[in-house]
């Protein structure tokens, strides 16, 4: 949790003619990518940094263009498209070595009344304490990846149904919900909570595709990244607090997959909706 509330901490580095200009820092990976999550969640403290106070972001659009490199730091770079009475628009690009890696969108609201309606929170689902901590699972696999998993995320997750790391359990569904929580606790700031929200949201999502399929992460020859991803905050929930991410895979053709999901607090209000197409492929382990 250290590690990310310090990536999250950007720094200003001043405002050029047309745009403003944030640096932060890239958290390790044993791949050797910056994690996609991190990313979505800079980008986000970078916009809402550079618009009127006390708007919060509500929605956001990025794409994935190329890896991030996680021995370099990362540059925003903030075009204040629009500024209304009520919504303000933002452009962030994130550059490394020059090259943007990932290019967003974001609008930002003045809090506001006006009608209030959601689906229901799914029922008949066990609670965190009834299901086994992943961490657990991860720590007994021996690779890098999975050793970082179960140490080195600033997030706790608990699968309903069991996690795809080494095997895919049960039927070949296209769904699944995952509790989540940051591990610690986080500072009040609601901008902090909405971009651990958006980091959080990129961890398990493309696993409705894999489930689906019966592919477990370990498969050999399987290829999987993001794309790109969308978000729509209509509540504010803390981060630090359980929160039931239900996901579902509706269609995946042609080398793609598209995965949706919806989070939700404990006691039903639905505070974020998701939206995510990946790369999945598998080629012959041969």
């Amino acid at each position: 949790m250290a590690e990310l509330l310090t990536a999250l901490d950007l720094t200003d580095t001043g405002a050029r003619t047309s745009e403003d200009i944030f640096t932060g820092p890239s958290q390790w990976s044993p791949l050797g990518r910056v994690f996609g999550g991190q990313v979505l969640a800079q980008s986000i403290v970078a916009a809402t940094r550079t618009a009127p106070e006390g708007r919060s972001v509500h929605s956001m659009h990025g794409y994935f263009l190329r890896p991030g490199d996680v021995t370099q730091p990362i540059t925003f770079s903030v075009d204040r498209i629009h500024d209304g009475r009520s919504f303000s628009t933002r452009r962030t690009q994130a550059y490394q070595h020059g090259r943007p890696i990932l290019s967003m969108i974001a609008s930002l609201q003045t809090a506001d009344g006006g009608l209030d309606h959601q689906v229901p929170l799914p029922a008949g689902l066990p609670g965190p304490e009834e299901l086994p901590d992943d961490r657990t699972e991860l720590a007994a696999i021996d690779h890098p990846m999975a050793r970082y998993w179960s140490v080195g995320r600033a997030f706790e997750m608990r699968h309903v149904q069991s996690p795809v790391y080494l095997s895919v359990e049960g039927d070949r569904v296209a769904h699944q919900a995952v509790w989540l929580r940051a591990i610690g606790t986080l500072p009040d700031d609601p901008t902090l909570h909405r971009a651990a929200l958006a980091y959080a949201s990129d961890y398990t999502i493309l696993e409705s595709i894999l489930r689906r399929h019966g592919i477990a992460w370990s498969t050999p020859g399987l290829s999987v990244a993001s794309l790109d991803h969308a978000m729509w905050w209509h509540r504010d929930a803390r981060a630090d607090d359980w929160l039931l991410y239900v996901q579902q895979s509706p269609s995946a053709s042609g080398g793609r997959g598209l995965a949706l999901g919806s989070i939700f607090t404990r006691d039903g209000a639905l505070v974020a909706s998701v939206a995510q197409e990946g790369m999945v492929r598998v080629r012959d382990a041969d």
